[in-house]
């Protein structure tokens, strides 16, 4: 999905709420920021496997669309802190039920793996 389509206000609500978290991290971003404020190494940290660089761009995107707040401190070395906007908060809770759908979507393809395997 392009990045286009978080602005295009022609499209369906579902596809507009995608746009904005179309992407690899951005949901599991979401998740780690539910829990408070965190600094990119501490993200980093939560999420193996997420370079320096595609945490910059998706936080930078989530800045842009509304979901992140950006604080930085003005001490030596600069401290960056990001945490959720009451908006990321609203789109974080309407992720709720999706995301226990997709568990009992799990859970079933586990079940009728086990039943396979018998």
């Amino acid at each position: 999905m392009t990045r286009s389509r978080a602005t295009d206000v022609n499209v369906c609500g579902v596809t507009a709420a995608i746009a904005v978290i179309d992407g690899k991290w951005k949901t599991a971003l979401l998740w780690a920021l539910e829990s408070g404020p965190h600094r990119p190494g501490e993200l980093r940290r939560r999420l193996p496997g997420l370079s320096e660089k595609v945490l910059t761009h998706a936080l930078r995107e989530m800045e842009t669309d509304g979901l992140v707040h950006r604080e930085v401190h003005d001490v030596l070395p600069l401290k960056t802190v990001y945490s959720l906007t009451g908006f990321g908060r609203e789109l974080a809770e309407a992720l709720g039920p999706l995301a226990d759908w997709g568990h009992r979507r799990l859970d079933r393809l586990a079940a009728t793996q086990e039943q396979l395997a018998l």
